[in-house]
């Protein structure tokens, strides 16, 4: 399997537990994460190169742009080949810097919990995916592209 160079964006609590169980993958590549700085994240990306984003991200607009600031300077840093997330709010600016200024691949994969509408970041985020992932089939009502790859959890 080709390694590659990963960043992993999302937000704290449970966007980071479901992506932290992917961890049979993630640890074949060089990588770095981007999230808050919140005890959980603190407690399980000690031993990992991370950055912390700036919260809250909901309807902030101030830090929508600090993030994006963030993302150009981590970007231009980091030089990752492929950007993984399942959101929220700091996967926006991410996606959408890495894709167009950077030329990153982009994978989003939509949460756990929503079956019944799609999240706002992942149609944020869609226009410049390479991959949709989805959890349930029922996903695919809202992403027909997503290919499910069964739970993460």
């Amino acid at each position: 399997m080709a390694s590659y160079r990963i960043g992993i964006i999302c937000s704290s609590g449970g966007h980071l537990a479901q992506l932290h169980c992917l961890d049979a993958w993630w640890r074949q590549h060089d990588r770095f994460w981007v999230t808050f700085d919140k005890p959980d994240a603190r407690s399980l990306l000690v031993d990992e190169r991370t950055y912390w984003g700036h919260h809250p991200t909901n309807r902030s607009v101030v830090n929508a742009l600090r993030n994006a600031f963030l993302a150009i300077r981590l970007l231009f840093k980091e030089r990752p080949d492929i950007l993984v997330s399942n959101g929220a709010g700091l996967a926006v600016p991410f996606f959408w810097i890495g894709k167009l200024l950077f030329g990153c691949r982009t994978v989003y994969i939509e949460v756990y919990d929503r079956i019944d509408s799609p999240t706002l970041t992942g149609r944020l985020v869609r226009p410049v995916l390479d991959k949709m992932v989805v959890q349930w089939e029922e996903q695919k009502a809202f992403y027909p592209e997503g290919i499910n790859l069964g739970s993460v959890l």
